[in-house]
């Protein structure tokens, strides 16, 4: 079957249509129908053949023509006034909502505002508001900080403008363990980008350094090098090197250096150290060693109180004889 990519954001998500046989150069203006209704978009990925799809596929209306573009402008300009109106409504109604941005259906069907908000919003009044204003369909989504941060754009702490306002079309969950395996500052303020949440550009690198440390030894472990064998300090995943204290006789210090890591052998165990003095044997059998403390004493237990002894009632019985 033959496909075609169509984009309605700048970098927004694909989404694939059936181009009718129609060759579909990148760049193309096409009008097509989605569950939004009849949208306007721009070809990004030209005709391939695909096999064994399972989502349908809907078909392209047509090459979007002159008209069709002087509409889409005419949808643009219409937005930004309606931005403006929706913040007045907002600020009437008192509302505790951020307004991000505004999208007409190319159709003139629907109205979509997207919005921040810490909690749930109860925007029912503002909808009537709006839809009185607007004679269209209303829809207020309420996205996240990292959708804010695409459609809003912006510059990173690298200096460059926000990887996903530039390229990256879909989110990809990153955690904090990505920042442990390369060696990064897990400070907060460090590795969080503007939108507050962990960087994007975390997950680039990810399998390159899952890749890499398959081999690497742990920080102490016990391996076996050329001069003897040490304890790991500390590993340069990119390098591939290890820093190694080997200390061959326990009178000596121990030597740190920079091993490459196809020429040490991690041990399963610490060995046990090796003494290479002549008199170490004599001297280990005939030392004295000293006798380890006593244990203290126990702590002398009190006493078992012995249960009361129950006296005798000496009430005087009017049957009993007198002595």
């Amino acid at each position: 079957m033959e496909i075609i990519g169509v984009r309605f954001r700048k970098v927004g998500k694909i989404y694939y249509f059936d181009p009718e046989g129609v060759q579909m150069e990148i760049g193309t203006p096409v009008i097509v129908e989605t569950v939004r209704g009849i949208e306007y978009g721009v070809c990004v990925l030209s005709n391939r053949n695909v096999e064994d799809i399972e989502i349908p596929v809907k078909k392209i209306i047509r090459i979007a023509t002159e008209a069709d573009t002087r509409q889409e402008e005419s949808n643009h300009l219409k937005e930004e006034s309606a931005i403006e109106t929706c913040l007045e409504k907002i600020k009437s109604h008192g509302l505790e909502m951020n307004l991000v941005d505004v999208e007409i259906t190319f159709d003139l069907n629907k109205i979509i505002f997207y919005f921040t908000a810490d909690g749930r919003v109860d925007f029912r009044d503002l909808v009537k508001s709006l839809a009185s204003v607007f004679r269209m369909r209303i829809e207020l989504r309420q996205i996240g900080v990292r959708d804010e941060a695409k459609i809003l754009n912006g510059m990173g702490i690298c200096g460059r403008t926000l990887c996903c306002a530039t390229f990256l079309d879909e989110f990809q969950p990153v955690s904090i363990k990505m920042a442990k395996d390369q060696g990064m500052s897990l400070n907060p303020t460090k590795i969080s980008g503007v939108c507050g949440r962990l960087m994007c550009c975390l997950k680039y690198e990810e399998e390159t350094y899952e890749h890499l440390t398959r081999n690497l030894p742990n920080i102490g472990d016990w391996v076996n090098t050329e001069d003897g064998n040490g304890e790991v300090l500390s590993v340069n995943v990119l390098r591939q090197l290890a820093k190694v204290a080997v200390q061959n006789k326990s009178q000596d210090e121990a030597t740190v250096r920079m091993y490459p890591i196809d020429n040490i052998k991690i041990l399963p165990h610490k060995p046990e150290r090796v003494h290479d003095c002549d008199t170490c044997k004599s001297h280990c059998e005939n030392r004295i060693v000293p006798k380890p403390p006593p244990p203290p004493p126990p702590k002398p237990q009190a006493p078992k109180s012995q249960p009361q002894q129950r006296r005798p009632n000496k009430k005087f019985n009017k049957y009993q004889k007198k002595p």
